[in-house]
């Protein structure tokens, strides 16, 4: 556990600050993080938001706490444009696929779940269905009725945002600046033009339907999250994450939903990660420009010259905070692809040592450094620099002859943070590939070494040199000689 005099801050995008992170029945933690909407692939936007909150979840579980992580997975539907109108995103896949909705949702579900396993994103403890939970979303409707927040107008219901005092706080935005938020366009029969959709009347033509006390319909966008949340963490818990552009109008809905239904706190701390670019314009499937991560894992897209392996994909992502944006460019990839590498080389160098005597590694300062930088607000592009450094060091003393007596005791924090914490552990430890190169690099020093003694210096110095291209620095001191992979 971090140390208690370094407290975890998080980033609330309530208040605008970072807060000291107080849970509110610890060392319980719940967690909801908005889904996909499951009408094509998932996309680098996703992976940023899932690998982000992946990250949380895991430290926050290296913390001690006991966390409950909840993720919805969105099958009925959002409109195909950032305006809030014209048809459903599901139905409109269905159409062109020639199957039905649900068959599209089920597809979908299945690739988002693939693509993350891939990334070594931990699955979520509960992973609620809209469709699933029809039932929870009539009830909350109907409560909101009953409270006054909400009118019924031919079958159609609706929130009435002037009902609400509070509504805004999460973004910051006035009611005359609200949109919809429904699947359907802008209604007539609205009361106010920024009055969202909570329930739907069904055309005869629409397949995803439901029976509910006001007609045959179907929920809008906003109802699911606050339904399905509270079902599973209570009417007040602690952490709600998405994408910022998330924060209006959706998370500004839920909180309005869920607070006006319960009179209570809906979230606490509200979390939110920032988006990726390409060449600065955010990547989107509705902008045209996305490449899909199944696309990235075979490199079958235009935009891309070769295949990226899925670890590379995550530590790319770790390399910036989660507040901050992230331009993707192939340069920026093969950078994180060589620093992967060299992490990587390092800790199998370490997994492959044995501890040695009279040499003690600061393992307490270097927990305490990763854990001070974690603590501020989930930092974890600070934490892998860190890294990089202290253990460039203590591979040094190990090339050296010199390794810390400790070195188990560093072997099981590397363990705990970097396959626990950051999910970038080295697929080939001992055994593996890895391995095999510093055997064969050993067996070379070895040959050379007998070169030297007979005075054939052309086969010293060309074995010496053979490895300097392939990446491979040996070092001659006094000690013998040691080498390190660039």
């Amino acid at each position: 556990m971090a140390d208690k005099n370094n407290q975890l801050h998080v980033y609330n995008t309530l208040s605008r600050k970072k807060e000291p992170f107080e849970p509110l029945n610890p060392p319980h933690v719940g967690m909801y993080v908005c889904g996909p909407t499951v009408y094509g692939d998932a996309h680098l936007g996703h992976a940023k938001s899932y690998v982000s909150f992946d990250v949380i979840l895991r430290y926050l579980r290296y913390l001690d706490y006991k966390v409950r992580y909840v993720q919805n997975i969105t099958d009925v539907g959002h409109l195909v444009d950032d305006a809030e109108e014209g048809e459903d995103k599901l139905s409109k896949q269905a159409r062109i696929e020639k199957v039905q909705p649900m068959e599209i949702a089920e597809k979908y579900t299945y690739t988002y779940f693939r693509d993350m396993d891939a990334l070594n994103v931990l699955r979520p403890d509960i992973a609620p269905r809209a469709s699933g939970h029809i039932p929870e979303q009539i009830a909350m409707v109907k409560k909101l009725i009953e409270n006054g927040h909400a009118y019924e107008v031919n079958g159609n219901v609706y929130f009435d945002v002037s009902s609400d005092p509070e509504y805004g706080k999460l973004s910051g935005r006035k009611t005359e600046d609200a949109e919809s938020g429904t699947r359907v366009k802008t209604a007539s029969d609205k009361q106010n033009p920024e009055d969202f959709a909570l329930w739907k009347k069904a055309s005869a033509e629409h397949i995803m339907k439901w029976d509910s006390p006001w007609g045959v319909g179907y929920p809008g966008w906003h109802i699911e999250c606050s339904a399905m949340s509270t079902k599973y963490l209570g009417e007040s818990f602690d952490i709600h994450g998405g994408g910022l552009e998330n924060q209006f109008p959706h998370h500004e809905c839920e909180i309005a939903q869920a607070e006006c239904a319960h009179d209570k706190q809906f979230v606490k701390y509200w979390l939110h990660n920032n988006m990726v670019t390409l060449e600065g314009q955010k990547m989107g499937k509705s902008l045209g420009n996305a490449i899909n991560l199944h696309e990235f894992f075979t490199g079958d897209h235009k935009l891309l010259t070769r295949a990226w392996p899925p670890e590379i994909i995550r530590f790319f992502l770790l390399q910036s905070h989660y507040r901050s944006t992230t331009d993707f460019s192939e340069e920026a990839l093969g950078g994180a692809e060589s620093g992967l590498k060299n992490l990587h080389s390092m800790i199998n160098t370490i997994e492959n040592a044995k501890a040695g005597s009279g040499n003690t590694f600061d393992l307490k300062g270097l927990k305490s450094e990763v854990e001070a930088v974690m603590n501020d607000d989930f930092n974890s592009a600070q934490a892998i620099a860190i890294l990089f450094d202290k253990l460039k060091e203590i591979r040094k003393q190990i090339n050296d002859k010199n390794a810390p007596e400790n070195l188990d005791e560093i072997k099981s924090f590397l363990h705990d943070f970097v396959d626990g914490v950051l999910g970038i552990w080295p697929r080939e430890t001992a055994g593996g590939k890895e391995e095999l190169t510093k055997g064969l690099i050993e067996l070379l020093i070895e040959i050379r070494k007998e070169a030297r003694t007979s005075k054939n210096f052309e086969l010293s110095d060309k074995i010496r040199d053979d490895l300097k291209d392939l990446g491979v620095q040996l070092m001659d001191g006094k000690e013998g000689t040691s080498f390190e992979i660039e």
